[in-house]
């Protein structure tokens, strides 16, 4: 076949000029790779070769236990995240003000808030009853009837709000610090500062919702810039906890043994010719991890030790408690294990109540409030609590002003997207109990004061485990990078006990 002639190249040959053009071109290339390693890998091997010494072993990323800046009451995380963003107002945060204006015109005030104007209506008050709840007197609604008799456990911050109303770059702000993908979660920076006290289970694990992901997927768990072996695990809450466990046949243990330990010396070796490949060592790392796991992963989801009236206690059993109760439930089996940070996640955007804000609030208080309690109580009577952190919250709050279908009924209307104000709670390792922090103004549309950022979040979080936000960092690109950025963070020490 015989090519178009512009497809055809010439022959040229070769000259002094050519030559020397094409050299300098490959010594601009080895400069930028030179130049890069730094960056890439963390160090430079520029000052070896010019003393003749052996280039600096590459940085050693493990889970191995690591200590904490200074000691604290926390050892670990269990982050439970609403998807979908919880209406303040309906929850924890009353308004009396919202009672007597309702039906009265705001939109005029907040039309540069309002995610969609078209939808916008009137002030709408609370579809739910509220009282103050147990010896601190926390308002709590009749929503959440579990939670309230766990009140006085609970640190209620009602001041916090974050900067953008759209959940997927909300999302990345609450798990990541910033509005954009391709950062490290939260529980990825805890794991990268601390390690995990149980080598046979991952330091970062992830309880996701059988019955769906959330809106940005697996990025709300990612290492992002930080050594692959920091990201967090996903563990299944149905069937084997983790795919591809079980060995494919029957051996005796000395002789998985003998071959791990073979394998292991292979990897090393492989691993020391080829420095500088954090994927590579992650790699490795999890195929020993998963070795490790094959008792340890199946032993910590079997519920089969847990009394019948654990069991009932997370309402595991029955509708609709069922799928969380058991999510909650092996939350603190992995924390009682040792694992450092556990996250879980209900259905895909379950607290998103843009219509029927009456009823689906009430389911999804109705899946959760129990066994979150439930969570609570038995972290307590154990003796867990004041070492574990438990946090709940989502990526934003609610409106004040109702969102209405195409019907326009006000029956079935729902809240638009709150940046400005949301709530979200802390309790245990360390938190000071029985309190509510911050407000927000009269309609609950922005906070008011003892505001909150997100950043002010994370720093308290880092702070009950140890650490100290400006600390911990991550150099690269010649820049020390950090969870809570560079515009200032500070602990609510308001809220420590």
């Amino acid at each position: 076949m015989r090519l178009p002639r512009s497809h055809v190249a010439a022959h040229t040959p070769e000259t002094r000029r050519s030559f020397f053009k094409q050299v300098s071109s490959g010594l601009y290339g080895a400069a930028l790779a030179s130049a890069l390693s730094d960056d890439l890998f963390g160090r430079s091997l520029r000052g070896a070769e010019q003393s003749h010494q052996p280039p600096p072993a590459p940085a050693q990323y493990d889970l191995r236990p690591k200590r904490s800046h200074f000691r604290a009451p926390a050892r670990s995380v269990i982050q439970l995240f609403m998807n979908g963003g919880p209406s303040q107002m309906d929850l924890f945060d009353p308004k009396e003000e919202l009672e007597k204006k309702h039906g009265m015109s705001y939109f005029g005030e907040i039309a540069g808030e309002v995610e969609n104007p078209q939808a916008a209506g009137s002030l709408v008050r609370s579809w739910f009853k509220f009282r103050r709840r147990g010896a601190s007197g926390t308002w709590v609604s009749d929503a959440l009837p579990h939670l309230a008799g766990c009140v006085d456990d609970l640190a209620v911050i009602r001041s916090m709000h974050t900067s953008n109303l759209t959940h997927e770059p909300a999302l990345f702000k609450i798990h990541s610090g910033q509005e954009m993908p391709g950062l490290p979660s939260l529980g990825s920076w805890v794991t990268y500062a601390l390690g995990n006290e149980n080598q046979n289970l991952p330091a970062y694990i992830v309880l996701d919702d059988p019955q769906g992901l959330p809106v940005n997927h697996t990025q709300s768990w990612q290492a992002g810039y930080l050594p692959p072996v920091f990201q967090g695990t996903r563990f299944r809450s149905t069937g084997s906890p983790v795919l591809n466990l079980e060995r494919d046949f029957e051996e005796p243990d000395g002789v998985t043994s003998l071959e791990r330990d073979l394998v292991a010396r292979l990897d090393q070796i492989h691993r020391q010719k080829r420095p500088g490949q954090p994927q590579l060592g992650a790699r490795i790392a999890s195929y020993e991890l998963a070795a490790r796991m094959q008792l340890a992963a199946t032993d910590a989801l079997d519920l089969g030790h847990e009394s019948q009236r654990t069991l009932e206690l997370y309402g595991i059993g029955k509708k609709p408690t069922d799928s969380y109760g058991r999510r909650c439930l092996y939350a603190r089996r992995l924390v009682e294990r040792g694992v450092r940070f556990v996250q879980l996640f209900i259905e895909f955007q379950i607290w998103d109540n843009h219509t029927n804000l009456g009823s689906g609030l009430k389911s999804a208080c109705e899946k959760t409030d129990q066994p979150v309690a439930a969570l609570l109580q038995d972290l307590k009577q154990r003796g867990l609590l004041d070492e574990t952190l438990v946090v709940w919250g989502g990526e934003f709050g609610r409106l004040p002003i109702a969102q209405l279908p195409g019907d326009k009924n006000q029956q079935n209307a729902g809240r638009d997207h709150n940046k400005n104000a949301m709530v979200t709670w802390m309790a245990g390792g360390g938190i000071k109990p029985g309190m509510a922090y911050g407000s927000t103004d009269e309609l609950g549309f922005a906070a008011a004061e003892n505001k909150v950022t997100v950043p002010d979040w994370h720093a308290t979080i880092l702070h009950q485990l140890g650490l100290h936000h400006e600390l911990l960092f991550f150099e690269r690109n010649g820049l020390k990078e950090r969870l809570t950025g560079v515009n200032g963070a500070r602990v609510i020490h308001e809220i420590i006990a």
